[in-house]
């Protein structure tokens, strides 16, 4: 199973950090970027960056919509990027374009799960907003093609609490939320015990990540928003079991923007260095047995 992949990862490289590409044009450095097209030097430091992090980290987060907005060439991009990053040893995410209807969802389940795909991964980040139309189209791919999904149920940004952290009954939203994704996930348990399908939370929401680690421990726990002002690397510890298993954190920009307040060595330096620091942060609090 995916899922079991990326578990296995984990443990190796005793790292639950995720190196995330879903950047702007201007955190492409200069030192890396030789001067020819947007896309050409977003994708000539994206694939800098998975080369330089090889056995670090043990998985990367791609946003397809960074590349989609560089125009044609950066869906070529995006293509080779995915590639790298599956020869190089990652366990591989995308993130999602947007899906607001049942069939943007079975559109989106076919061109990207479908085997040979131009966007191979193993995993795909959905929102969960939409109810189950947004995800139930990627759920035999899941069962028949060894992929993973992960459906956001709670962000990190400021005004997140506005309406994920409003009371549905006896639940907030975004427990209401989870509930649902969870209908979905115990058909699809491997060898570590946990789904195919799984979810997203907050690093800024210690209570949050608690409370679901706690009430779903058969979903793998992706930690979104390490980078953001309110988040921290003890909150993100609510999310792991006993066993310091069942969650990996996403670095948002902190590793791939890193050369913004680097040595100035190199931008590449700036990002093992900043990849480093995640992993000694986040390990004061979590044992990956």
């Amino acid at each position: 199973m995916a899922v079991d992949m990326l578990q296995e990862k984990i443990r190796k490289t005793k790292n639950p950090s995720v190196l995330e590409l879903n950047l702007a044009p201007s955190d492409v450095p200069s030192d890396s970027a030789p001067g020819q097209t947007p896309a050409a030097d977003y994708g000539k430091y994206c694939l800098a960056l998975l080369d330089a992090l090889k056995g670090m980290l043990p998985a990367v987060r791609v946003g397809f919509s960074s590349f989609a907005l560089l125009g044609p060439e950066g869906m070529e991009t995006l293509t080779l990027v995915l590639k790298r990053a599956a020869e190089t040893g990652y366990y591989v995410i995308l993130d999602a374009p947007e899906i607001w209807s049942p069939g943007a969802a079975e559109n989106a389940a076919e061109q990207i799960f479908r085997n040979p795909s131009r966007y191979p991964c193993d995993g795909i980040l959905l929102g969960s907003y939409l109810g189950s139309d947004c995800y139930k189209p990627f759920l035999p791919y899941c069962r028949e093609e060894n992929k993973d999904l992960f459906a956001v149920v709670r962000t990190a940004n400021k005004s997140a609490p506005e309406l994920q952290d409003l009371l549905a009954g006896a639940r907030l939203v975004h427990s209401a939320a989870a509930d649902h994704v969870n209908r979905y996930a115990g058909d699809m348990i491997g060898k570590w015990g946990y789904s195919r399908v799984g979810i997203v939370g907050a690093a800024s929401g210690a209570e949050s990540l608690r409370n679901l680690r706690k009430k779903y421990p058969k979903l793998f726990l992706l930690v979104d928003g390490y980078d953001y002002p309110n988040a921290n690397a003890k909150n993100c510890a609510n999310a792991f079991d006993k066993f310091g298993h069942g969650a990996a954190v996403c670095s948002g920009r902190a590793i791939a923007c890193a050369w913004k307040q680097g040595s100035g060595v190199s931008s590449l330096h700036d990002a093992q260095e900043a990849a480093e620091r995640m992993k000694r942060n986040l390990c004061r609090y979590i044992t990956i047995l």
